[in-house]
This record gives C-alpha cells, structure tokens and sequence, in this order.
C-alpha cells in the first residue's frame, strides 16, 4: 500500500462536514463523491470581499475555516483547500494556471487542480460556480452534465497537459484555459489581491453566489436570483429579507456577520440594480 500522509484535524473536519469517513480510497468514484458533496455543502460566494475583509487564500487557512462551519470563498480557496485534502488522501495532484478568456486582469484568474489515477488524467473543479457538478477527465470532447453541455479541446503544439474548457452558452463565462504551468501561493495571493481589493477588484462590484447541482444551479448575483437548467427562473429580491434568505438556502454562512452589515450590503446592491435598470 502506498504512503499517505496522516489526516490532519482540520481534513478530518472538512471530511466530517462533508458527511465522509476518512478512510477513503484515492480512486475515480471517491473523487466524484467528493466533489459533489462539496458542492452540496459549500457555495461559490464572495461574501467576505463585499464586506470589505477578504479571506486570505492560504489552503491550510481555508481548509480550518471550512472544517470550522465556515464559508469557503471562491476558486482560490476552494480548489487550494480541496488540494490538501486530496493529498491527504493519497491522490497524485497537480495545480494548474487557469485563465478564464474575456478577463485579462490579472492573467492567473482561475486555479485547476489535475489529479492522475492510474494512466488517466482528471480534472475535479469546485471553483467554477456554476460549471462543472463531476470531475471530467481531460480528453477533447463534448461533455454532458445534467442540462449543461461543456466542451475540452486539448493543446495542441504547445505544452503537454494544457486545455481549453468552453461552458455551455447559458453559463456565467465563455472558456476557461489551463496552462501546463504550476502557480505557486504566493502567484495565488498576488492575484488574490487585485481581484479583491476595491475599487477595480473584479470580485469587489457585485455579491455573487451560487451553488451547483444535478440539474442546474442557483446563482445570486446582487439582488438577482437565478435559476439556471431545470426549473429555470429569474427573481429580483426587492426586500432584504427575501435576499438573506435566498443566501441562507445557497448555503452561505451568516454566522459573525452583522444584521446592520447585511442591510447595508443589500442596499448598496439594489441601488447598483436600479441605476443599471435606469439605463437601459
């Protein structure tokens, strides 16, 4: 039997929320069990950006967060968190550069993670908001995901183990391509930093959350609530709150936020609805 590190206190906890036991095998099926009960428990969100106090995307601080009750963020620490869990399980893991096309500030938007299992090469994705809801494996082809059609188109005269993701035209963006190149966390935090901090942080501008599922995804973006795939709806939450508690069902932790915080959030985002509204 291979050598795996020990399960720390903080995978054991994250583990434990999940509703998984530890003594998981590093195979396709744990893989995929993984990554939907993530999906299920912890909501792409960036809440604590919004309220001015972004969380560092250290993994190991994420992972105790999670395991903590807390909200996770968005792909930095989702996917950086999930890293160390899969290590802990004896999976071979790589990080990947990812860069989703159309937002050219800063370059490393997007962190990938490839894991091998025996010759065959997967992608596991839980920063992707409403994207993938299973691990694909990294072939050219067309991908069918309950609604969702996606597609991979491999690099070709480049570098080894790059890819291009294309979402399904319904989705929050276009394509997303991986390099072969392995960011580091101090590339992760740098990156971390121009898309968090305001006034031009991409992730500064709007509340957004969203939660991946069999057949579809809900995504709250300001005070729109949306229904993507089965079931498709489009909601504007007028009142504060019906807004808290659409974020309430996505999943998202309120736990240390104050009530003064949320209303004041909530308005600024319905303002910024409004005088978008009135321009059109």
């Amino acid at each position: 039997m291979t050598d795996r590190p020990a399960v720390t206190e903080a995978v054991a906890g994250y583990l434990s929320r999940l509703g998984l036991r530890e003594d998981l095998a590093p195979t396709t099926r744990t893989l995929a069990e993984l990554q939907r009960r993530h999906l299920d428990a912890l909501p792409w969100e960036n809440l604590a950006i919004m309220l001015g106090r972004p969380d560092s995307t250290d993994p190991g601080e994420t992972l105790g967060r999670i395991a903590a009750g807390g909200n996770a963020g968005y792909c930095f620490h989702h996917n950086g968190a999930f890293e160390i869990v899969l290590r802990a399980l004896g999976f071979t893991v790589e990080r990947r550069f990812g860069h989703v096309q159309g937002r050219e500030i800063p370059p490393l938007n997007h962190l990938a993670l490839l894991v091998t299992i025996g010759d065959r090469r997967w992608w596991p994705d839980l920063g992707l908001g409403d994207a993938l809801r299973d691990p694909v494996e990294v072939v050219a082809g067309e991908i069918r995901q309950g609604p969702f059609r996606y597609e991979i188109t491999e690099t070709t005269g480049g570098c080894a183990g790059e890819w291009t993701f294309r979402h399904d035209p319904a989705g929050s963006f276009p394509a997303l391509d991986v390099r072969a190149s392995s960011p580091t966390d101090a590339e992760v935090a740098e990156s971390h930093r121009v898309l968090s901090m305001p006034p031009d942080g991409r992730f500064t501008r709007v509340l957004v959350a969203g939660r991946r599922d069999d057949t579809g995804a809900d995504v709250l973006r300001g005070i729109r609530y949306q229904r993507l795939g089965d079931g498709a709806f489009t909601r504007d939450l007028a009142s504060y709150d019906d807004w808290r508690a659409a974020l309430e069902s996505l999943g998202v932790s309120l736990s240390g936020v104050g009530d003064h915080e949320l209303r004041s959030l909530h308005a600024r985002m319905l303002a910024g609805h409004e005088e978008r509204n009135a321009l059109d």
